[in-house]
């Protein structure tokens, strides 16, 4: 639909001029490219474009392209001298303004600049001893000071209350360390633009697995670090024979106790139903995939799942937007085969040069990464790719189509890479690789793909995030305190416009969920194939995980949505199902569960007050309305106001009671408002709220009333939820309650992290 060119005031206080969402296939000059919507103009020049000293951006989006093909073309020179870097650099440019491609965060950020630094994924190895364990501590501050992400294994750690020889005290064990690298990482912002983010792993057989099963159970605590457990196959088969396996000092390799394998697992499933956290890394299936064993084996991985790592490794990562490899042919659309190979062996050949042209954080990771040169090529806009081609998410010819398409890029990858390895080498430690013996295998990288998060990059391409479903098909953007924007995926609106069904009044609807799947007036066809996140049930999510998998030498970023209904059952299948279809690992997130940790890391106000949520200004005129309902304390009225067709403030009165009972109606409806105007879910007030009792309950038509309090969640549950209560908790979720600490705008879970898909904001850096 057409929208006006915008505006948009950024968090430092600078105007940034806006163009309007639009594609296009139009052949677009150098001086107008990229085309970019303004949603990513916007984030560009809050997390990416240069700025002065005062914060202004000094350079655009195009100028930014140019810095980092420039930056990274400069390896070309080694290889075939100043012409052949010319000629790289344009073609780098193209590549990543026409946003078929885009590097890691960090390259965007970071090349052709004073840093330098254009890795995202860090894994160190934290050693059992105090210098060991505080210089690691060091030496994630420097990365994430850089814009790195970093993994740790705290497996080696000793458990708690072990005798410490030279000092004859005890140790604390590996989760009392986790708290101390958390408390440094809020204290590192990255770059300026990136907050640090980190994955803490521990090993099923440590002696203090169920401390860190629970260690993130109050929400409030490690909330910069991702947690997952790393299972071992023996331990899935002691789970299915419900017997007991041995714990493991890894101090001096003893056993010391044992445990019910079958105890152990649900204590996980039920803590992941019940936050999330923690995940599950399958790390022996990891291993299997080590391109080089004789290094060491792999501990862990990096912030969100999808990069395991050797210690004092890195990788580089990019991913290709899908959804410019659609063509239309006799046969309908289909994919453009030809110009995606023709992609991927160019992104092949940037990442490459990233490792050349980077400034790594320390010697030892330089010299990793030199030695095994792993680069991570995924992909983006795989849901927008299935709507082009009229494939359900949730369908097998959605999981042909991830094969196919992942295959393919996976041996062409691997074929750039071989001939890369003609002119410029195979990796230094080939020689000690599973390739060595190998005449086919001579790589220039000892990995080449990997399913990344996209979340930022996917807001500047104007794509889906990843290989995640989308998360709305519309919804609205704020893009200034009172001017609001309807956002429509393209794809959907350009079928509703040629179907006949759309209006502006329905979209606006959609927003409020962000699905169709009840909207019976659209037609069923449609309704099957655009599909949101919280349509599909878990299986397919798990997959379709899979299914990538299959053909990713690296792991997948992936989350299983699940609603806030499902059962800790629900879980247990998910985590039985992704062992069992080969997966690496698996994050799940049910609807809401992380709605208070949202809050909970909003930034602290600048009266120095502690904790600050984002609450909605109010308009100066709202409409509403207002209900009369019996309480045994009299008649109370409810009067609700409305903004976009959803509750935002609560008056309530009560006729005939003495000042302490009209104080404290008051007071309930002032925090009500309170909480409506700062993001939380219309239905989590109510449950709040109902069924609290009081000293005069009283029968009216509908029921018992117990109290003010219940009353108040009566009005509100027959006004917007009514039978949606039923479609909610079987998974169609409003898009309202959690909110972005940043802007204040819906937030989602998936690609194994909290991301804001209106101003790039991620819980993951």
């Amino acid at each position: 639909m057409a929208k006006k060119a915008k505006t948009l005031t950024t968090e430092d206080g600078h105007g940034v001029d806006l163009e309007p969402c639009q594609r296009s296939d139009e052949v677009v000059s150098d001086e107008r490219r990229p085309r970019l919507c303004d949603n990513a103009r916007a984030v560009l020049a809050r997390r990416y474009l240069r700025k002065d000293d005062q914060g202004n951006p000094v350079e655009t989006p195009a100028d930014m392209f140019r810095r980092v093909a420039r930056h990274v073309a400069q390896a070309e020179k080694a290889y075939g001298g100043a012409e052949v870097a010319a000629d790289m650099e344009a073609r780098f440019f193209d590549l990543m303004a026409d946003l078929k491609f885009l590097p890691n965060s960090p390259t965007l950020m970071n090349a052709g600049r004073r840093l330098g630094q254009l890795a995202a994924c860090f894994v160190l190895p934290v050693q059992d001893c105090m210098e060991g364990i505080f210089e690691t501590l060091k030496q994630s501050a420097i990365i994430h000071k850089s814009g790195g992400g970093t993994g740790f294994s705290f497996s080696r750690l000793r458990p708690k209350n072990s005798k410490v020889g030279t000092t004859g005290g005890v140790a604390s064990g590996p989760v009392s360390f986790m708290k101390i690298f958390n408390t440094a990482t809020e204290q590192v912002k990255q770059g300026g633009t990136r907050r640090g983010a980190n994955m803490a792993v521990l090993r099923v057989d440590h002696p203090d697995i169920m401390e860190f099963i629970h260690c993130k159970q109050d929400n409030d605590t490690l909330n910069n670090f991702n947690i997952s457990v790393a299972v071992t196959d023996a331990f899935m088969e002691a789970v299915r024979e419900d017997s007991e396996y041995d714990l493991i000092d890894p101090h001096d390799g003893r056993v010391a106790g044992r445990l019910r394998a079958a105890e152990v697992y649900d204590a996980i499933i039920l803590q992941a139903w019940r936050n999330g956290d923690p995940g599950v890394l399958f790390i022996d299936r990891v291993n299997r995939d080590n391109p080089t064993p004789a290094l060491g084996e792999i501990e862990s991985t990096n912030p969100c799942g999808e990069q395991p790592l050797l210690p004092m490794e890195a990788c580089n990562l990019g991913s290709i937007n899908l959804d410019r490899f659609v063509v239309d042919t006799d046969q309908g659309p289909a994919i453009d085969y030809d110009a995606l190979a023709e992609t991927v062996r160019l992104a092949v050949r940037f990442l490459d040069d990233t490792i050349d042209v980077s400034r790594y954080p320390l010697p030892e990771i330089e010299r990793m990464v030199m030695g095994n040169r792993k680069i991570g090529l995924g992909v983006m806009g795989f849901a927008d790719l299935l709507f082009q081609l009229s494939i359900p998410y949730n369908s097998p010819e959605a999981l042909a189509c991830a094969e196919s398409v992942m295959a393919f890029i996976q041996e062409t990858s691997r074929q750039a890479s071989r001939e890369l390895a003609e002119v410029r080498g195979v990796f230094k430690n080939h020689a000690c690789s599973v390739f060595k013996d190998q005449p086919e295998a001579r790589y220039r990288n000892a990995t080449t793909t990997t399913i990344a998060p996209t979340g930022t990059l996917s807001i500047i391409a104007n794509c889906s995030s990843g290989i995640e479903p989308l998360f709305a098909l519309s919804f609205v953007r704020r893009v200034m305190d009172d001017d609001r924007l309807l956002e429509v995926n393209p794809h959907f609106e350009a079928v509703a416009r040629q179907r006949g069904f759309y209006s502006t009044e329905l979209m606006n609807r959609i927003a409020h969920t962000g699905s169709i799947a009840a909207m019976e007036e659209i037609p069923e066809d449609v309704r099957r194939v655009f599909v949101t996140a919280h349509d599909i049930s878990p299986e397919w999510h798990v997959r379709m995980q899979a299914a990538f998998q299959k053909h990713t030498d690296n792991a997948v970023s992936k989350t299983v949505n699940l609603p806030k209904g499902s059962n800790v059952e629900d879980v247990r299948r998910v985590f039985d199902l992704a062992f069992e279809l080969g997966c690496k690992g698996v994050t799940i997130y049910r609807d809401g569960s992380k709605a208070n940790q949202v809050l909970s890391v909003a930034p602290v106000s600048e009266t120095g007050s502690g904790f600050s949520a984002i609450v909605r200004q109010r308009p100066e005129t709202l409409d509403g309305f207002t209900t009369k309902i019996r309480t045994g304390l009299g008649q109370l009225y409810v009067t609700v106001t409305e903004y976009d067709g959803r509750p935002f403030e609560v008056f309530a009165t009560i006729g005939k009671s003495g000042r302490s009972t009209t104080a404290k109606t008051e007071a309930i409806g002032r925090l009500v408002s309170l909480a409506l105007r700062s993001g939380v879910m219309v239905d989590e007030v109510i449950d709040q709220l109902k069924g609290i009792g009081g000293e005069h309950p009283v029968f009216q038509e509908g029921g018992l009333v117990l109290s003010i309090p219940d009353a108040i969640a009566r009005v509100l549950e027959r006004r917007y939820l009514g039978d949606r209560r039923i479609r909610r908790e079987n998974g169609t979720p409003a898009l309202i309650g959690a909110v972005c600490p940043e802007c204040g705008q819906t937030i989602s879970f998936e690609e194994g992290c909290l991301t804001c898909h209106f101003c790039g904001y991620s819980k993951c850096g």
